[in-house]
């Protein structure tokens, strides 16, 4: 119930392109730094050359108004040294599609391994140029700039293919990438079979993506697909990744990666994404389709509530990471719900072994009955999250004795540090702490509920901007969120690094809802998806 678990899909696109693909966005936009604006015959649509069994589908119909909504806000414009000049990528159409992953063991140590699953993928752009133009940029900057991310030495090969010119660049560790110039066309990849694909379709020797009615259209920035084949890939490589960092025991490792990736292929079927530039920021909608079964009990049971209570709002310290407010109608039959599906899509003994250990979830907060936690709070539940990992859960009261029976025995009030005002509860080693104030009941990280106790002192009880925005929000959930690293990994790569010393930050806006057709997720942000995907360049 925090914030990282808000933005899941919004990583599952991000890590499903990987960095191999991030590098087609970066090569376009030196592309058209050097290539001409003539067009040397109509332009092609770009889903008509990608394969209908693209796993992963990202498209771009404006590359130079995408990227520039990246840039175009405060948070860079205020932190960048210099803002770049996009215009020369004006109208260019980019497509990247995904047809599989492969999975490399890398060797850390003598004793330990980590996986790293790596897409193989293409890239189409649609130049608008002359032949000529294109097959010079993929010789000399195409060739220089996959030389210097191969560590130099690299080894070129050229001949004639597919009626255009044929580029095999070689490392020196065997790692290799293609690219084939066709008239205005230029695919460029990481895997020569996914050319081969795009090759067949343009041949018309097999199906295109374009058949796929699924896919979004519209005036949007950029958009994506991911198909139900892409999502049960994902969901096995999700699985492998959340076990590894499950802990130590082999047992649980086990278990997760075993049963999540089950869970999560029989519940979610296929995902669009489109987004949009607004006044607010960068606007990403995604529609996550889940099976009929469970989109029917979500939207029956998964309802909003009275609103959000804004005296909970009032206690967020200033320093927060992000805070999620949830409006449920009857937050406990939510959360039996869930329950309840997610055991479904699995074997009858892993299904029973989840409900029993679902209690642990809430264990960060200090709370041992999680359904009798929320069957003695009101339908306005927020969850804050400050740096470190240090959570603590705001709620109304409905009573006082079932909230302090959902706490257990690890508990005992505080009669020193209690008064008329706040009534405190403490553990056996003041790691967390649980309070009660107001009628409301703060449970969680015991520093952080000092803070959020102390957050209303000195402040107007009118809430500021963001908190009167989501007051009125009827989102089922919605998060508010801020964090440095984005920011400061875009003026790497879009700019001559920052301005000053002090960390740029961004922020991000997350509602959440359901309906009979899955989950319905909409983001506002200040650099969006693809600023998530551009900043992989500017990681170590």
């Amino acid at each position: 119930m925090n914030a990282d678990k808000h933005r899941f899909w919004q990583d599952i696109f991000s890590q499903a392109i990987g960095r191999s693909v991030f590098l087609s966005v970066f090569i376009c936009v030196h592309l058209w730094l050097i290539l001409l604006t003539s067009c040397s015959s109509k332009p092609t649509d770009l889903r008509s050359v990608v394969p209908a069994d693209a796993l992963v589908y990202l498209e771009t119909n404006d590359l130079g108004k995408a990227v520039s909504a990246v840039t175009d806000n405060d948070a860079f414009r205020n932190a960048a040294k210099t803002v770049p000049d996009l215009s020369a990528l004006n109208g260019i159409k980019l497509a990247v599609a995904v047809t599989g992953f492969e999975t490399k063991e890398q060797q850390v140590t003598e004793e330990n391994s980590v996986l790293n699953f790596q897409p193989r993928f293409v890239a189409v752009a649609e130049t608008n140029a002359w032949n000529y133009q294109a097959v010079a940029f993929a010789e000399n900057k195409l060739g220089e700039f996959i030389n210097e991310i191969y560590g130099g030495e690299v080894e070129l090969s050229t001949y004639p293919k597919h009626d255009g010119k044929y580029f095999v660049w070689t490392a020196q560790d065997g790692r290799k990438a293609y690219g084939l110039v066709v008239g205005s066309l230029i695919f460029f990849g990481n895997d020569e079979s996914a050319i081969e694909k795009c090759i067949d379709v343009r041949k018309g020797e097999a199906d295109s993506i374009a058949k796929n009615t699924k896919l979004p259209s519209g005036d949007f920035l950029s958009s994506g697909y991911v198909s139900p084949d892409g999502v049960a890939q994902l969901s096995n490589i999700v699985g492998v990744q959340l076990a590894l960092g499950a802990g130590e025991e082999e047992e649980v490792k086990s278990f997760i990666a075993r049963v999540l990736p089950e869970i999560l292929r029989n519940s979610l079927k296929e995902v669009t994404w489109t987004s949009t530039k607004t006044e607010k920021g960068i606007e990403d909608k995604y529609l996550i389709v889940t099976n009929p079964e469970i989109a029917t009990i979500f939207s029956e049971t998964m309802l909003p509530g009275d609103g959000i209570d804004v005296m909970a709002m009032v206690h967020i310290p200033d320093d927060f990471t992000s805070f999620t407010s949830y409006n449920l109608k009857d937050p406990r039959i939510a959360w039996r719900s869930l329950l309840l599906a997610t055991q479904k899509q699995t074997d009858d003994v892993s299904g029973k072994l989840i409900v029993a250990f679902s209690d642990s979830l809430f264990e960060p907060y200090g709370i041992e009955e999680a359904e009798s936690f929320l069957s003695a709070t009101g339908s306005s539940i927020l969850t804050v999250r400050l740096e470190g990992e240090k959570n603590v859960v705001i709620a109304s009261t409905k009573s006082y004795e079932k909230v302090q029976a959902a706490l257990g025995n690890r508990f005992k009030r505080d009669s020193e540090h209690s008064n008329a005002d706040i009534e405190r509860w403490k553990d056996s080693e003041n790691a967390t702490m649980a309070a009660f104030s107001g009628g409301l009941v703060f449970v969680g990280d015991g520093d952080t509920v000092e803070k959020c106790l102390a957050a209303i002192k000195g402040r107007e009880l009118t809430p500021k901007k963001i908190f009167d925005q989501i007051a009125e929000n009827k989102s089922v959930s919605i998060t508010f969120g801020r964090e440095d690293e984005t920011a400061a990994n875009l003026l790497k790569v879009l700019s001559d690094g920052a301005a000053t010393d002090v960390k740029p930050v961004s922020s991000f806006l997350i509602q959440s809802n359901f309906s009979k057709s899955g989950i319905e997720r909409r983001t506002v942000s200040d650099f969006g998806l693809l600023g998530s995907i551009i900043e992989q360049f500017g990681k170590e």
